[in-house]
């Protein structure tokens, strides 16, 4: 069985990207990458509570599956050079539907989209934007862009499974953009996001997305830490839920690192995102 390791607290500046919260309840609104494959869901392996301090963190329980759930990109071709920042994304999506609550949603406990499932679209590893319907339009600033969309459930868990997402980079602007290697191991941050209050801030999914990596306890890990005082390390990719949060704006800085405890490609794989709980 894999492990998540617990380490004692540490406190430790991020040089990452600071960005702000969107608002809870989300009112926001085949490429030519190669489809490498990941490993699909399976129930969580690693039942234990880890603590550290008021705060408990432990694998979320078993969610609602899919039958072949497939999201695929169909306009802009991946790598293109777009002069206008407002583009048009069309996507195709497959069993799985858009709009709907996750049947198990009232189980979770969790922050729930009253909107239904979606896409989560994060651009540069930001904060994501959700996305009702497979066609929509956003505004990206010039620049490159490397840019990861992937389903998500009612309750903002993703969907980890080898065709539900599509991983991409855009150059928007009459500038000269080196490609990323998207072969990479890659790290992504999904949840918690923007503000929660009342009964949504006794249990928060912590959820984050990879590609091109497996962990395992000798290998790649993902580490979490929390207010920079609270630090987890998981070696299973799978959801967590996290207990004890103060009141007020919390931290959550992700790492991927290698079996040494090395930061792998910082700029790419380091997150530091600050939420809000709220009475």
């Amino acid at each position: 069985m894999k492990k998540i390791y617990l380490f004692s607290a540490l406190a430790f500046a991020l040089a990452a990207c600071n960005n702000s919260p969107s608002a809870k309840t989300d009112t926001d609104t085949s490429t030519e990458v190669e489809q490498e494959e990941i490993v699909a869901e399976d129930e969580n392996n690693a039942p234990e509570t880890y603590v550290s301090g008021d705060i408990k963190v432990y694998p979320a329980s078993p969610s609602a599956q899919y039958d072949s759930p497939a999201l695929e990109l169909k306009n802009p071709v991946s790598g293109s050079k777009i002069v206008d920042g407002n583009i048009n994304f069309d996507f195709e999506v497959s069993n799985f539907d858009l709009g709907s609550p996750t049947a198990d949603f009232s189980d979770k406990g969790l922050a729930n989209s009253a909107k239904g499932q979606h896409i989560h679209f994060i651009v540069d590893n930001g904060p994501y934007s959700a996305h009702y319907e497979a066609d929509f339009s956003k505004e990206l600033e010039p620049g490159h862009h490397v840019i990861l969309a992937f389903l998500s459930r009612s309750y903002h868990e993703s969907v980890k499974d080898q065709y539900a997402h599509q991983l991409f980079q855009l150059t928007v602007g009459d500038i000269e953009a080196q490609q990323v290697d998207l072969s990479q191991p890659l790290l992504f941050y999904s949840r918690p996001k923007g503000t929660y209050s009342g009964d949504d801030t006794q249990k928060i999914l912590f959820d984050f997305f990879l590609k091109n990596v497996d962990l395992s306890p000798d290998a790649y890990s993902v580490k979490l830490t929390i207010n920079g005082e609270h630090s987890f390390e998981f070696d299973t990719w799978q959801p967590y839920i996290v207990e004890g949060l103060p009141m007020g704006e919390n931290t959550f800085s992700i790492e991927l690192v290698d079996a040494n405890g090395t930061l792998v490609n910082p700029e790419l794989n380091r997150v530091n995102r600050t939420f809000t709980l709220s009475k």
